[in-house]
């Protein structure tokens, strides 16, 4: 209601402005009282803009082949002969159209300045519909591009959680077939960790901190399970440590750094983590000495894969996944991307 008020507000002023602007053209010609012109074009311009906004709105149905903008102009151009003729009556002392000076010079501006007007205001009108429509559509676009990348980062990560989940309860089956007797020690850990773990997989971030919260106790458990084959150490940037990133970033490059380097060397390896902060910038480094880089057919494989498009739906172009050997064997993984907090 009150966007309606205020552009009815806007209308008469405009027409108001019209309307003293003519008189004032008008004055030095004019030969009967000053008074009377400023009234009469007054009273043209609010009929002009009256007539405007009604055909605006009536009727509510028009017929294909007539346009509501035709009929708001000839209705103002209309409703301008009506008016001057209300003004100019005939009488007793009424003079001919020829010879009536201000009548003659007050129906040519009225004839000329109303419908032109009119079609200048549908022209503005059409102009902010279009601009208003193209922001409309923008907005809605935005929304559904937000929608579609928190569809797809949800997908990547319930994809994360059961290939994390199923690889972890692998190594644990490995264990328990092997007749352990630490099995029962290695359940319980991995009970405690995965009860800390599993809710951090569903938030949409996490921080370098919480990561290293699931990084020691998987460390632990993969060391359990071969005691004589895995060493590991972590050297972290304190600053680093509020950095926000997706979740099972650093969990990621390590779980793969065990799965693909540690694993398959008979020698098994050392795993290093080298987390630090360089100014606007993140870079996690995981460094394994186990079986080095292997051709694979499924690229990355899934894990890294689907941290790769994690980061590329949260940072864009801003974060990059890099794998590179390390001499004199193994692989180094490193994550940078804009250490937001």
């Amino acid at each position: 209601m009150s966007g309606i008020l205020v552009k009815a507000a806007r209308r008469v002023a405009v027409a108001l402005s019209l309307s003293v602007g003519s008189g004032l053209l008008l004055v030095s010609l004019w030969k009967s009282s000053p008074a009377a012109l400023f009234v009469r074009t007054v009273l043209l311009g609010l009929a002009a803009t009256t007539v405007f906004a009604l055909f605006e709105v009536w009727p509510r149905r028009l017929p294909r082949w007539l346009a509501r903008w035709v009929l708001q102009v000839v209705g103002v151009g209309v409703s301008m002969s009506v008016m001057l003729f209300v003004m100019h009556l005939p009488g007793p002392s009424a003079l001919p159209f020829a010879a009536d000076h201000d009548r003659m010079l007050l129906t040519f501006i009225a004839i000329l300045v109303a419908p032109w007007a009119a079609l200048a205001a549908i022209v503005r009108q059409k102009e902010a519909f279009a601009r208003d429509q193209k922001l409309a559509f923008a907005l809605e676009r935005s929304e559904l591009e937000r929608q579609a990348l928190d569809a797809r980062l949800h997908l990547l990560q319930a994809q994360v959680a059961p290939h994390f989940l199923f690889n972890t309860l692998a190594n644990v089956q490995a264990l328990v077939d092997a007749g352990s007797p630490r099995a029962s020690t290695l359940l319980r850990s991995l009970t405690e960790y995965l009860r800390a773990a599993v809710p951090v997989l569903h938030e949409p971030a996490a921080t370098i901190e919480r990561e290293l919260r699931l990084v020691r106790p998987y460390l632990e458990l993969m060391q359990m399970r071969m005691p004589d084959r895995l060493q590991y150490a972590m050297n972290v940037d304190p600053a680093a440590l509020e950095v926000r990133c997706p979740p099972t970033t650093v969990l990621t490059l390590v779980e793969n750094a065990v799965r693909h380097g540690i694993d398959p060397s008979e020698e098994g390896g050392r795993i290093d983590i080298n987390i630090e902060r360089r100014g606007e910038r993140c870079l996690v480094r995981v460094t394994d000495t186990g079986a080095g880089l292997r051709p694979s057919a499924n690229g990355l494989g899934t894990g890294l894969t689907a941290l790769r498009e994690r980061l590329q739906l949260i940072f864009g172009d801003a974060a990059q996944l890099r794998l590179l050997s390390s001499v004199p064997r193994g692989v180094a993984a490193e994550v940078e991307m804009p250490a937001q907090a």
